[in-house]
């Protein structure tokens, strides 16, 4: 549906925000980067580079091929003097949507690119909407509070519970991913078994403008205190044993995870679902080669060379001076200053938590080779860790064939109902023990 759009004087004639929104996306087809970047305001430019902006398009193209045509625009108005347009971005194998939001003087005050409007999520066999209630929460205070959903299986309890963490990027409580919402599957799958759980949006979701004007922010920021408040608020449920509260973050989340229970020493145990133990900037590297691969050509080259340049900087050189053009997808030099510091493994063995620790066969952000196997070398002798590996899932868990690619992420599909079924039962395992057993290192066999 069209809404009332500003005009806005531009190259001697008069443009409305919809005709700017097209043309950065004609702009970035023709990797034209450098003219989108000049159409940013001074905050966004500040703090998103030109290799970020390519990086984020080669990923999104890399998924859904080559772009074919550009579908009709359509805006709504957010304030009388800020415009959001969003383009539909038609591809070889797919389509995305580039969302903008265009000020009165036709700056660009915000750039995402977004899954294609498709088919509404439905539950996963495995779940039961007649098992548990859900409610809206707020986690934090002030202007960067954020929302979150908490469900309860229905009953009386006490139910043990989780609190569910998506990995890097901008992401909502579910995780959202083209057609598919893994966390929302992992959350409804677990209620369903009487386990309650708590999952947010995301900081840089909710108020992505002023995160990325921050020069501070760090992955710490982005995580800690939003989960702390989060397993406070599900400790503080009447039906929930506040004893029998866990951690489980996927990805980046699974990363920051150990870091949590540290900072909240009331965590009962940390799921690890495909956490990376790797340094981020090497696996960065690592997954753009995967990603350039799939899209060859001199762009691709460009931004792999670009990515190893300033993956290099963090490694040697990096100090808070350093500017965000010369640090890996425009972060700040306080996040990698964060990052680098900052070992996940380490953390985890000298807390002595229980941790199950899930990772997907077909994973190629988060890899066997990589990642896991710095889990494991790094908690041997720790007492209480159990692994799963899952040869047919990829980074979201989505089981499948072949090769995993970003294209698969948009097929509309659901969480391995295994990979509930074991944390479920892990959980249970928990609850039955007394917290002075000693179980050792447990490797379980490998699931098929």
């Amino acid at each position: 549906m069209h809404a009332t759009f500003l005009k806005h004087k531009k190259g001697g004639g008069m443009q409305t925000s919809e005709q700017i929104a097209v043309r950065v996306v004609q702009w970035a087809r023709d990797g034209r980067f450098g003219e989108v970047i000049a159409l940013f305001s001074p905050p966004l430019r500040a703090a998103v580079t030109v290799e970020a902006l390519q990086a984020a398009w080669l990923a999104e193209t890399a998924a859904t091929g080559s772009v074919t045509d550009l579908g009709e625009p359509s805006s709504e108005a957010l304030r009388p003097d800020l415009v959001r347009v969003s383009v539909p971005v038609v591809c070889e194998r797919g389509q995305f949507t580039a969302v903008m939001s265009v000020d009165s003087a036709g700056l660009l005050n915000g750039l995402r690119l977004a899954p294609a409007a498709g088919e509404p999520w439905a539950p996963p066999s495995y779940a039961d909407p007649d098992a548990f209630e859900e409610r809206e929460v707020t986690l934090g205070v002030g202007p960067l509070a954020v929302a979150g959903t908490i469900t309860v299986p229905r009953g009386d309890g006490p139910w043990p519970g989780v609190v569910l963490l998506s990995g890097g990027g901008p992401f909502d409580r579910d995780a959202t991913s083209g057609p598919n919402k893994p966390l929302k599957d992992i959350a409804w799958g677990l209620a369903s078994r009487g386990v309650a759980v708590l999952r947010h949006d995301k900081v840089t979701f909710t108020h992505a403008a002023q995160v990325a004007a921050a020069d501070d922010f760090t992955m710490t920021r982005e995580y800690v205190p939003y989960a702390v408040a989060a397993v406070r608020l599900l400790q503080a449920e009447p039906r929930v044993d506040a004893d029998r509260v866990f951690i489980a973050g996927h990805s980046m989340g699974g990363k920051v995870a150990p870091r949590i229970a540290e900072a909240e020493p009331s965590v009962a145990g940390v799921v690890i679902l495909a956490g990376d133990a790797e340094p981020m900037h090497r696996a960065a590297v690592r997954v753009v080669s995967h990603l350039a691969a799939l899209d060859p050509g001199p762009r691709s080259e460009a931004v792999l060379a670009e990515i190893t340049r300033q993956a290099a900087t963090v490694e040697s050189t990096l100090s808070p001076r350093t500017p965000r053009e010369d640090l890996p997808f425009g972060l700040p030099a306080s996040y990698w200053l964060d990052l680098r510091s900052y070992d996940p493994v380490a953390t985890a063995a000298r807390q002595h938590k229980p941790l199950l620790i899930l990772q997907g066969g077909r994973d190629y952000q988060v890899t066997v080779e990589h990642d896991l196997a710095l889990w494991q070398a790094g908690l041997t002798g720790h007492p209480d860790v159990t692994i799963h590996i899952y040869e047919a899932d990829d980074h979201l868990f989505f089981p499948g064939t072949g090769p995993s690619t970003p294209a698969g992420y948009m097929t509309p599909q659901h969480v391995d109902a295994a990979v509930i079924t074991d944390i479920a039962a892990w959980l249970e395992r928990r609850l039955q023990r007394p917290e002075s057993a000693v179980l050792g290192f447990v490797q379980l066999a490998e699931q098929g």
